[in-house]
């Protein structure tokens, strides 16, 4: 099989959405792994429905599809000898260009060139491996400046399974209403619920909202340095699909900005990878960032794998909205607007 753009926007087998909003969601980055776990070994990932293996080679990482066309076994169950993949089956090599180099069992033969990978384009950025499907430009990669800012500190916590769509994901991570009730073991407040007004403005595919309130961002225990009436600022960033920054403003000058990647495995499974980066307390172990921020991933796990209905409905006279949910409207009309089903997406 050529891997030309037609072959790698074949619909995978047991597609979970719909063949339109698959072909939309295909032209887009996603992280896929985090970076430091593609070593000396292949690992297996999952995209869209579509399986995939990642692997280093010549120093560089290669996706490619969990694939040999030899008999249908998965690369990532084999090894990488000499800056190729071995398949595990009967042992077919490949190089970095995805061409088959060897064929054991007759090693004078001439080879297919029907053995060939279908290989994706492969980015390393904010610790993560990114792909598109499609073969979109690097410059649609979301944007996160902090991760290369020698004034900050970074943190990345491990790809996080949540049961649930990456559009509910998405909106879970937008929502400034749901603090006081689904985060009261990390930093919500039950006597502070109220959400006060706030604009959100569209640049290009983009969504920015500035929200101020009088919630804190330190964690339950954590000493709060903050004087009384403190206004905190939380400034989101939205790029469709499914990924979104926000910028916390601590006192004193303090920046938090955690970058939110929902990469849907399938229509109603995702992984979510979240660099996190900061310009304060950077002598704090990286291992209670990452605790407390699984924490609250977890708060939010329990509630988007218990939504109904499961998939994101863009359709707005499908649910109930209030004020406080601007963001989140906004977000579902740029989702309609990029060609996704009006009815449910992922």
């Amino acid at each position: 099989m050529n891997p030309s753009a037609d072959s790698r926007l074949q619909l995978p087998r047991d597609c979970t959405f719909t063949p339109n909003d698959w072909q939309v969601l295909a032209r887009y980055w996603y992280p896929i792994a985090i970076a430091g776990d593609i070593a000396d070994k292949p690992v297996a990932a999952k995209l869209l429905d579509v399986k995939l293996v990642c692997y280093r080679s010549r120093g560089n990482v290669v996706v490619a599809r969990d694939l040999c066309f030899h008999r249908g076994a998965p690369l990532s169950k084999g090894w990488i000898e000499n800056d190729e993949i071995v398949c595990p089956y009967h042992g077919f090599r490949y190089d970095c260009e995805g061409a088959c180099t060897a064929v054991p069992a007759h090693p004078g033969a001439k080879i297919s060139p029907k053995l060939k990978l279908i290989l994706y384009p492969a980015v390393e950025r904010y610790g993560l491996i990114w792909t598109s499907l499609a073969g979109a430009s690097e410059s649609a990669i979301p944007d996160f400046p902090a991760w290369d800012d020698p004034d900050y500190v970074n943190v990345l916590p491990p790809g996080f399974d949540i049961a649930g769509s990456a559009g509910r994901q998405m909106e879970g991570f937008l929502d400034v209403s749901h603090f006081a009730y689904v985060h009261t073991e990390t930093f919500g407040d039950r006597n502070n619920t109220e959400v006060p007004q706030y604009k959100v403005a569209r640049e290009g595919n983009e969504l920015r909202a500035d929200y101020w309130s009088t919630v804190s961002n330190y964690g339950k225990g954590q000493e709060n340095p903050a004087p009384d009436g403190f206004m905190w600022l939380r400034a989101f960033r939205v790029f469709a699909p499914f990924a979104a920054s926000l910028t916390v403003h601590f006192p004193n000058d303090g920046r938090l900005m955690i970058l939110n990647c929902a990469s849907p495995v399938s229509a109603r499974y995702t992984r979510l990878f979240s660099p996190v980066s900061r310009n304060f307390d950077k002598s704090v172990p990286a291992e209670d960032t990452i605790a407390f921020n699984l924490q609250v991933f977890a708060e939010d796990r329990e509630m988007v794998e218990a939504q109904t209905p499961e998939d994101l409905p863009l359709d707005l006279t499908a649910e109930a909205h209030i004020p406080a949910d601007r963001t989140s409207i906004a977000y579902r009309q740029l989702l309609t607007e990029l060609g996704l089903g009006r009815d449910y997406t992922s």
